[in-house]
């Protein structure tokens, strides 16, 4: 089972099997294996590239080691090889031998739950890992959810979502859900090291910069050139109402000229994560309505100023400015808010 979001030269989350930090979910599963009443299905979800399905793959050689007979490296072979009889993995599937299909489809739950209702391969639990449940297209999903609503007795499914909020109420219902978090930077210089131990300390360090506890972008971070714009971003979006205009308009120059490009990917995914964490301390912030009000009316315009970009091809650079420049005047708004809330 090939993983369509996998790095170049770095091992997968079957093949690594043991995730950096994740302390507390991992004690918590591992508590409900010695008490003997694992949840039927047990969701990971936080940020992309965090170590949610490493995770999830420590823990199924865990359990099958556990409730199995075999030994804990047969075991971690086996699922490494995706050759475990109790283990089953959905992933996007390969559409050619170039492409991948874009989403889990209908057809590749209903395997998967054919698969578990069939004679066990070998004794103790079973596990099915979905990789990532964001991926299922709606009746995907709803196949999904009648095989959790009466699911194979002793079998878990572990399901990574990287964005729980838009999946079916319903399943996040069936589910033991865990947040995991980002890590700390000594954390993610771990992870990052573990792979690439001579990798010089100045460009570990500007992969830790610009990662934001994600171990996955600081490996991506690695392949930008060193003068990427991408770290002029992260620079701005500290206090972009300090910055002057220039600023922002150098900005989108440097990362619209190439929509499609490895800059422009990772910028989306920097400016994602900043209008979700503006979002998510307005919402916290006791008596914050001009704020959350200015959040949400920017994260509005956000979503759809590049979905227009994207579907009309427009000029990617003009569009960072318009966005460049709200983000700007929501940051001033609320450092010089004109009366009180």
């Amino acid at each position: 089972m090939t993983d369509p979001t996998a790095l170049p030269d770095l091992p997968l989350p079957e093949q690594r099997q043991a995730a950096i930090g994740h302390d507390g979910a991992r004690g918590a599963i591992l508590a409900q294996l010695a008490e003997g009443r694992l949840p039927g299905a047990i969701m990971f979800h936080g940020p992309e590239g965090i170590g949610k399905a490493t995770l999830a793959f420590e823990l199924a050689v865990a359990i099958l080691t556990a409730t199995g007979d075999e030994d804990a490296h047969r075991v971690s072979e086996q699922v490494a090889a995706f050759s475990h009889p109790n283990l089953s993995v959905l992933r996007r599937r390969p559409k050619d031998a170039r492409s991948y299909y874009s989403v889990i489809r209908v057809e590749d739950v209903r395997e998967l739950r054919e698969a578990l209702h069939h004679t066990r391969g070998r004794a103790g639990h079973r596990i099915a890992i979905l990789d990532s449940i964001d991926d299922c297209n709606p009746n995907a999903a709803n196949a999904l959810l009648k095989t959790l609503e009466e699911p194979p007795a002793d079998t878990t499914f572990f399901l990574i979502s990287h964005r729980p909020g838009q999946l079916l109420p319903t399943i996040r219902s069936r589910c033991h859900n865990l947040a995991l978090r980002p890590l700390p930077d000594d954390l993610v210089a771990s992870v990052v090291t573990t792979s690439l131990p001579d990798l010089d300390r100045t460009a570990l360090e500007r992969a830790i910069q610009l990662a934001g506890g994600r171990p996955r972008r600081a490996f991506e971070t690695l392949a930008l050139a060193e003068n990427s714009p991408v770290g002029a971003l992260v620079l701005w979006l500290r206090r972009p109402d300090a910055a002057p205009v220039a600023a922002h308009l150098q900005l989108a120059d440097a990362l619209g000229s190439d929509p499609q490009g490895a800059d422009m990917s990772f910028a989306r995914e920097i400016l994602n994560d900043w209008l979700a964490t503006e979002m998510r301390e307005a919402a916290m912030e006791p008596g914050a309505r001009r704020r959350l009000a200015s959040a949400t009316e920017l994260w509005e315009k956000a979503g759809a100023l590049l979905a227009e970009a994207d579907s009309v091809n427009l000029d990617m650079k003009q569009t960072l400015v318009v966005l460049f420049d709200a983000i700007r005047k929501h940051c001033a708004l609320i450092a010089n808010p004109a009366e009180p809330e």
